[in-house]
């Protein structure tokens, strides 16, 4: 039997790309499914939900479908409210969820800066300060960073500054977490998937 069967993913950013891969694959082996995600058109937003909470069913688990907008602490608090009363808990929280804008210093525009570190940096701290008092109810409670290891080299900045301090800011997020709330069982880990310019990297 499936370590994941039966066990509770709130996974931001799960209704498309490297999030909905990893509520896809947790489905297959009958997890529990919350897509925490938002996109600009509330129409199509909705769509696309359930289509992921389809897909997810389809593949065999269960899904759970919250539009939330991860820089508002309001809904992050309701969609986590929503999935602890939908499936009983949450064993795994994944801050997959990345606001992302490859551009140097004079051609990224303050509004974007923000929207970067409101997100990566923000959002993965908001949806663990939610998530932290229900994951300490699991038997085996995990938090899954998507973020790079810290590396202070010109070629990692300099090309897209702003995006990459924005990025870099989950790290300390899941380095506190993982050195302030252990308790036996609880673990805290990060994941860098690879690009075209950088390796995979689980540390």
């Amino acid at each position: 039997m499936s370590k994941l069967k039966g066990k509770t993913l709130f996974i931001t950013g799960a209704s498309r790309g490297i999030g909905k891969a990893i509520g896809l694959r947790a489905a297959r082996d009958g997890a529990n499914i919350v897509i925490a995600a938002k996109t600009a058109d509330r129409i199509r937003s909705c769509r696309h939900h359930l289509h992921g909470a389809a897909e997810m069913e389809a593949a065999g688990g269960k899904a759970l479908a919250c539009a939330v907008d991860i820089r508002l602490e309001e809904q992050v608090r309701q969609a986590v409210c929503q999935a602890v009363e939908t499936f009983g808990g949450i064993d795994i929280l994944v801050n997959n969820a990345s606001a992302i804008r490859l551009t140097g210093t004079l051609a990224t525009p303050m509004q974007r800066f923000d929207l970067m570190h409101q997100v990566n940096v923000r959002g993965a701290f908001s949806c663990s300060q939610a998530c932290i008092p229900h994951l300490l109810k699991s038997s085996n409670p995990h938090i899954l960073n998507i973020s790079p290891p810290l590396k202070f080299e010109s070629r990692w900045f300099a090309p897209h500054v702003a995006y990459t301090m924005a990025k870099y800011g989950d790290e300390p997020v899941r380095a506190g977490h993982g050195g302030g709330i252990s308790r036996p069982g609880m673990a805290v880990n990060a994941l860098w998937p690879r690009t075209d310019s950088s390796p995979r990297q689980r540390y």
